[in-house]
């Protein structure tokens, strides 16, 4: 499954070599609150941006941002040297910008296999979707014996797997994924980072996530820290330390 290109425009100023997601001075407000505040990020191919804060900092606003849902108030999005900032949640879906929400937000009465159906929509090629599919039950193979169940009857690791299946269904080249470890028990959080640390490895595409679990420095390439919608430089994981992170969001 293919995604649509984007027309050519003016890559932001600074824009990182070889970055497939750029965001440059990004403002966005909730009504008259400003809840993103001048966010500039890059994200390359291969690689993952853990984005770290507490509840309302403003992780979800920028993510729903950068996916069409929420406008901008000012600053730039580009996708691989195309400029996106104005278009619709759907075409940047289409040209390759996916988001896992919070919340997971599946479909509980239809099956795991319809609902990674639904999230190949794009697609008009049957074999492709199916196809999709199959690949997404390598990744998570619990999902492939669960293929015919409905989606509200899965475990709450389960149904974290399959939203982000769904997900990859869309065939991304950025994936943002906002607070996959939601809810979730420490052991199925592990398997959960694992599961991205291998999409990192093996898929052709870029990662931002989302979260305030310490266990981010293992998955995550980069690290920014987000406060009151203002995110600080990325650094290299090797930088920080799962501690670093627990001082950073609960103040420990």
């Amino acid at each position: 499954m293919g995604t649509a290109p984007l027309p050519d425009g003016p890559a932001p100023e600074g824009r990182l070599p070889g970055a497939l997601l750029s965001v440059r001075d990004l403002r966005v407000h909730r009504g008259p609150l400003l809840v993103v505040d001048g966010v500039s990020l890059d994200v390359a191919q291969g690689r993952c941006l853990g984005l770290v804060g507490l509840n309302g900092a403003g992780k979800s606003s920028l993510l729903a941002c950068l996916a069409g849902i929420l406008p901008s108030s000012s600053g730039t999005v580009t996708l691989d040297g195309a400029d996106v900032t104005g278009r619709p949640s759907w075409e940047r879906c289409r040209a390759g910008l996916t988001l896992v929400p919070s919340g997971r937000h599946l479909f509980g009465s239809l099956t795991v296999t319809d609902n990674l159906l639904i999230g190949g929509h794009l697609c008009r090629d049957r074999r492709a979707r199916r196809a999709a599919v199959d690949s997404v039950f390598g990744i998570f193979p619990v999902l492939a014996d669960k293929r015919s169940q409905r989606a509200g009857e899965l475990s709450g690791g389960q149904q974290q797997m399959l939203a982000i299946g769904r997900g990859l269904m869309a065939a991304p080249r950025v994936l943002l994924l906002d607070e996959p470890s939601e809810g979730l028990a420490p052991i199925v959080i592990e398997q959960v980072f694992d599961a991205i640390a291998e999409l990192k490895r093996t898929a052709a595409m870029a990662i931002l996530l989302a979260e305030q679990n310490a266990g981010v420095v293992d998955v995550c390439d980069e690290l920014g820290f987000i406060r009151e919608g203002v995110v600080s430089a990325q650094e290299p994981t090797q930088a920080a330390s799962a501690a670093d992170v627990k001082a950073y969001v609960f103040g420990q």
